[in-house]
């Protein structure tokens, strides 16, 4: 990757643990050795800084690249559903949100009771989410916890919040930024570039789709993985996403 000096992120009013659990995942998914992540330069408790990457164009065979690379870092697993960077001890943050990573051995009950409840009653709180969406939500998480979307895939080690502005393309290829890192399901990582859109996104999904060996039909759970992020934006960014998870929900009902 192309380095040009470093960039300093700095947030006065963060919580004590704020960036460095942001550096504990950038460098557990650095250690998995394939998709490029930003180097860590240090860590305090109002800011990280990162070597700066020197941006450049998308191409096709650096997305392609990607998306084996990626393949090859959830590959490299993790202990548990929900389970932290090795060594942190505490919860993380998607955006400036709270994200639980409490280990559990069944991904269907982590990502109900983790990933979709905590920010639909958070969201219904704030008036985001209808009541009537609420029941929705809840319908569909009571067939998630209930194993009904469960495979045999292993913990993966997930970037955990892989829009596309986490995505940055340089010269010698695509590197991972601002990580909400623990282990998921893989195709969490992939429904979150679908999105929200990425360049090359379809080059991306096939090569990633390849190397990790996904079963036919795999695309149709995309939506289901995408329940989280649109929970999530429904409380900081207003009920329209809110309506989008519920209509996204009817579909697995």
């Amino acid at each position: 990757m192309i380095l040009a000096s470093h960039f300093r992120k700095h947030w006065a009013e963060a919580p004590d643990d704020f960036f460095a659990v942001e550096a504990a995942g950038l460098r557990w998914l650095a250690e998995a050795g394939s998709a490029a992540v930003v180097p860590v330069l240090s860590v305090g408790p109002t800011e990280i800084t990162v070597a700066r990457l020197e941006s450049s164009p998308p191409t096709l065979a650096a997305a392609s690249a990607f998306g084996t690379a990626l393949a090859g870092t959830h590959r490299a697993g993790a202990d548990s559903f929900g389970a932290p960077p090795p060594g942190w001890d505490g919860d993380g943050y998607i955006g400036r949100q709270r994200l639980r990573l409490r280990p559990e051995r069944q991904w269907g009950r982590f990502y109900a009771e983790q990933r979709m409840l905590p920010y639909a009653r958070a969201a219904r709180d704030l008036d985001h989410l209808t009541a009537q969406q609420l029941r929705v939500i809840e319908r569909v998480a009571e067939r998630i916890a209930a194993g009904d979307f469960d495979d045999s895939r292993r913990p993966a080690r997930i970037h955990g919040d892989l829009w596309s502005g986490n995505l940055v393309s340089t010269a010698d290829g695509m590197v991972l930024i601002d990580p909400a890192a623990h282990g998921g399901h893989g195709i969490t990582d992939l429904a979150m570039l679908a999105l929200f859109g990425a360049p090359h996104l379809d080059t991306i999904l096939a090569a990633y789709a390849e190397a990790a060996e996904l079963p036919l039909g795999w695309r149709q759970l995309i939506g289901l993985h995408q329940l989280h992020p649109l929970l999530v934006h429904a409380v900081s960014h207003g009920p329209s996403y809110g309506s989008e998870a519920a209509a996204i929900a009817l579909r697995y009902l």
